[in-house]
């Protein structure tokens, strides 16, 4: 394979195991920081996904352990010098509980980005997993995007769900097509919440949980609520936590 096609492999592993803390492997463009017992925040550690780029994530969240997978910005997908097109997976297999709310994708410029995502879940594990993604910055329109998400519940197929979006998807139209959404995965079921935005539909699967989408021109801007009036400023993101399991990994 030429070297213009792989500019970038970053890769990430997370292994979350009951009373102890997360164990982080990281390499390339992308690291990640234990904040909590349970928390872990991906960061990016130089400019990408570009094109050419390679992002794997592996997570595995053992029986009884609980892991909140967060990012510190959201991820700018552009085009790089001999191609458009960079590409994300996702490897993920729960047995205990799991929440992956990243902050969101925006494909800029003429940049397009492929995404799969598969999920192997477990019985009595609980998932909530969310993707939001917008088509351009202000202004921009061209770039492209897709998704697919996978999910098996104790080896039997539960999901097999694709999105495309943006210039050059079967959706896209002159006069008016969606170039931003929002997906999330909900395992077992559990009642609709304030985080759902309005309009979005929600899917019952057969297999267990709930499937919920969206989509618009612009993805809705989501801000924490305000500290009580005269509440000191809130800190600033927190620093990785001492003593976190993150080990290097070894080519």
């Amino acid at each position: 394979m030429p070297n213009w096609q792989r500019l970038m492999h970053s890769e990430v592993l997370l292994v979350a195991a009951r009373n102890r803390l997360p164990r982080i492997q990281s390499r390339g463009g992308i690291t990640a920081r234990c904040t909590a017992p349970d928390t872990v925040y991906l960061v990016s550690a130089a400019a990408n996904p570009l094109g050419g780029d390679i992002i794997d994530i592996r997570v595995v969240v053992e029986q009884g352990a609980r892991l909140r997978l967060r990012s510190a910005a959201g991820t700018v997908a552009l085009p790089g010098a001999e191609t458009p097109v960079s590409q994300a997976h996702w490897d993920i297999e729960v047995t205990g509980t799991l929440d992956v709310d990243l902050e969101p994708t925006v494909v800029a410029a003429a940049a397009r980005h492929l995404s799969t995502v598969a999920l192997r879940l477990h019985d009595g594990c609980e998932v909530r997993f969310r993707e939001r993604v917008q088509i351009g910055r202000y202004g921009e329109s061209d770039g492209f995007w897709t998704g697919s998400l996978r999910a098996d519940r104790d080896g039997h197929p539960m999901l097999r769900h694709r999105v495309e979006l943006g210039a050059g998807s079967l959706a896209d139209d002159v006069i008016s097509a969606p170039r931003a959404t929002i997906n999330e995965l909900r395992y077992p079921a559990v009642p609709c919440t304030a985080d759902i935005p309005g309009a979005s539909t929600i899917l019952t699967l057969a297999g267990g949980g709930t499937l919920s989408t969206w989509q618009g021109d612009r993805l809705p801007v989501s801000l924490p609520d305000g500290p009580p009036a005269g509440a000191p400023r809130p800190p600033g993101p927190p620093a990785a936590q001492a003593g976190c399991a993150r080990t290097p990994a070894v080519r």
